[in-house]
């Protein structure tokens, strides 16, 4: 059940004043449509951390995908100022900073909000 950040708040000043339990919350809002489930779990939370907020460092650390690395991949996906030609494929990013083609590109894409192109030979069919 997701509550919205009103309702977490609502819920914790029942719990932490008046001591409700997920039933008694039920009983008292049916409107609300509340899940016993749901609630055990942001009752659990409550009292565990006594607040309602998304826990810093609560998910996997990212390994590969680092503000050093955005750097680095943003350093070499644009040409630089004064000398054009200079900026590097996907696979040649992967090689130099020795990560995946997968993951430079979702750097390239998702992070730096760039479009991975392909570059090709032009060829000259004019004669």
């Amino acid at each position: 059940m997701v509550f919205n950040s009103e309702d977490k708040i609502f819920i914790k000043n029942l719990l932490l004043l008046k001591g409700y339990s997920s039933r008694r919350l039920i009983k008292e809002f049916p409107q609300k449509g509340w899940n016993k489930n749901g609630l055990d779990v942001l009752l659990r939370k409550i009292r565990k951390t006594a607040s309602v907020d998304h826990q810093h460092g609560s998910g996997r650390p990212r390994s590969v995908r680092t503000p050093e690395n955005i750097d680095a991949v943003n350093d070499l996906v644009l040409s630089h100022e004064g000398q054009p030609q200079t900026h590097r494929t996907t696979r040649q990013i992967q090689r130099e900073i020795g990560m995946s083609k997968g993951t430079a590109y979702r750097i390239i894409h998702d992070d730096l909000q760039l479009k991975c192109r392909k570059k090709r030979r032009m060829l000259n069919t004019l004669k």
